[in-house]
């Protein structure tokens, strides 16, 4: 394992410095932290965090929903001052960022969404409760639209995965398909 001279914090931190293959390679080398360890008893579960942290539990849910969809998962620390992201996932040999939103209430996407500008151009959202198809669209059209720099989001509901990537937007019947793929 490639050890760094900076710590994981001054790393993150560096990342919002960075864009193109800069960036990914950034990335791939924070996953390859020492300060990474398995969590015990979880399956391609790694964090560089505590077990006391106030959002763990959260995190380890959404991440368990990454791995039963081929993803491998590391926990980001949450540094003081800096605004980070809270998971690497890494699939194929990519590695990204993503900011975990977990969604408690009927209508608190679209500011969840907005929370996470700053912290990472792509977002998980792990759906803890019924959300209406067609608001869901629409807040995730409102992200997209005010966050020119947001790539993707990725939501979980119960075990199912939607992949939202900017460019579907551009579909004219996007909210339709949309609500379509998201009732089933």
């Amino acid at each position: 394992m490639e050890e760094h001279p900076n710590d994981i914090a001054q790393e993150l931190a560096l990342l919002h410095t960075l864009s193109g293959a800069a960036y990914s390679r950034k990335v791939e080398q924070i996953a390859r932290r020492s300060e990474f360890h398995p969590i015990e008893g979880e399956k391609d579960i790694f964090t560089a965090i505590g077990e006391h942290m106030q959002d763990y539990q959260n995190l380890i849910r959404a991440a368990r929903k990454a791995v039963g969809h081929g993803y491998r998962v590391y926990l980001l620390p949450n540094p003081k001052g800096i605004r980070s992201a809270d998971f690497i996932f890494e699939r194929k040999g990519t590695f990204r960022i993503y900011d975990l939103k977990t969604v408690t209430g009927k209508a608190s996407v679209r500011n969840r969404l907005l929370e996470s500008i700053g912290q990472a151009n792509q977002v998980v959202l792990n759906m803890a409760t019924n959300y209406n198809a067609r608001q869901l669209a629409k807040d995730l059209m409102y992200y997209f639209h005010i966050n020119t720099s947001a790539i993707e989001v990725i939501i979980f509901k119960g075990s199912s995965l939607f992949l939202v990537k900017r460019m579907m937007l551009a579909d004219k019947d996007f909210v339709k398909k949309f609500i379509q793929k998201y009732n089933r």
